[in-house]
């Protein structure tokens, strides 16, 4: 039986450590005074800077007292907000578990899970004006954070003044986002008109000299103008048309009609990039994280920078009851139903009958290609597609 050390050997054993008369010499003691040299430049250090720049510190692990601790890994966001949604930008979500009106499942695996709230997100971005981010929040519904702005026009009120955007890497409270989806406002830059009308103004005074020196003044003002705009506008979270944005920029939240909402480039982490205008044509091409390029309407707009929370892909989510509490319900293999399951059921043993892997309706997968681009597909689904994302040899090879 272990027992506690006598209240003498203890306060002599810390009369040792203070006066150093102990019996391994000086390094314990110069271990003392650095770590008493180290511990005010420990106070100033940011922990959460620390563990942003080292790859294996971005995650938040925990002591595995129980089983579904142990393997539970999850992205450290200290900047998220804690508190609960803006209500009036929510709606309740009705879930089905996966099924129609007639009841029956048509998309398996899910069901059950926590209450949630759909955030209503602006993916229109039709206001104009200088908006404040005022919080980063967590959103169930999707895998990207999202921000909460606030509209500076004191005649904007209710959802026009709040609303909620995808939030784009490094977005954090106290930001600037702006929308120049209407065009650029007149005022902008201070002076810019001023400029661009004097150099308008020389070209047509030297358009009766020499056409080549008229067209040379107007070619270097819409240059000035173009610097000048990018230098102003391109920054992360703001929105500009596409033809606004110069080649190599990264871009999300790409929309596909001038007047509709962004339907690409939604998800965490995810990024595509503008790669050319083409002259003499409507069309842009924005290559997708997939290795896709297609084409984009010139007038279509996109968000400059990064999708938030990168990190997402990598988490571990531990065990299966935190699955659960998501809306997933259990996946079975193939080989463990009957044959009248699944194309892998039946048989004896762990066998699949020497078939090819198979869906449960009898698709092929692992490779199989099961859309039908061109003449066999729909028509003209693959038009605006200026080059197919790598597959097979092509893309083990990049």
């Amino acid at each position: 039986m272990l027992r506690a050390p006598a209240q003498g050997c203890a306060r002599a054993w810390r009369t040792s450590l203070a006066s150093g008369s102990h019996g391994y010499g000086s390094p314990l003691n110069s271990l003392a005074s650095r770590r008493a040299y180290a511990t005010p430049a420990r106070k100033t250090d940011n922990r959460v800077q620390q563990a942003f720049a080292r790859t294996e510190e971005l995650f938040k692990r925990y002591k595995p007292v129980s089983p579904g601790l142990r393997h539970l890994r999850r992205p450290l966001n200290p900047h998220l907000w804690e508190g609960r949604p803006v209500r009036a930008l929510t709606i309740p979500k009705r879930k089905n578990g996966g099924r129609n009106s007639t009841g029956r499942i048509t998309v398996r695996h899910r069901g059950g899970g926590h209450k949630q709230r759909i955030r209503t997100v602006d993916f229109m971005r039709l206001t104009q004006g200088a908006h404040d981010v005022i919080r980063v929040e967590y959103d169930p519904g999707r895998s990207a954070h999202i921000a909460l702005i606030k509209n500076r026009s004191p005649d904007a009120l209710g959802t026009q003044k709040w609303s909620y955007i995808i939030a784009t890497e490094g977005m954090r409270a106290g930001d600037e986002v702006q929308s120049f989806r209407k065009g650029i406002p007149e005022g902008f830059i201070p002076g810019f008109d001023e400029l661009r009308a004097k150099e308008l103004e020389k070209a047509a005074a030297a358009a009766s000299s020499s056409s080549d020196a008229s067209a040379a003044a107007e070619s270097s003002a819409e240059t000035l103008a173009m610097g000048i705009l990018r230098t102003m506008t391109l920054r992360p979270g703001n929105v500009l048309p596409l033809r606004l944005i110069p080649p190599g920029t990264v871009i999300n939240n790409v929309s596909l009609d001038p007047n509709g909402p962004a339907r690409l480039i939604r998800s965490a982490g995810s990024w595509g990039q503008l790669i050319a205008h083409e002259e003499g044509s409507k069309y842009v091409q924005v290559k997708l994280q997939s290795g896709e390029v297609r084409k984009v309407l010139r007038e279509c707009c996109a968000t400059i920078g990064k999708v938030s929370n990168s990190v997402w892909k990598n988490r571990q989510i531990g065990k299966a009851g935190r699955a659960r509490w998501l809306g997933l319900r259990p996946e079975v293999r193939g080989m463990a139903m009957n044959a009248c399951d699944h194309p892998h059921g039946g048989g004896r043993g762990k066998s699949k009958s020497n078939k090819h892997p198979r869906s449960i309706w009898g698709w092929g997968t692992k490779g199989t290609r099961t859309r039908k681009p061109g003449p066999k597909g729909p028509k003209n689904s693959n038009k605006l597609v200026v080059r197919e994302r790598p597959r097979g040899v092509e893309l083990r090879s990049s």
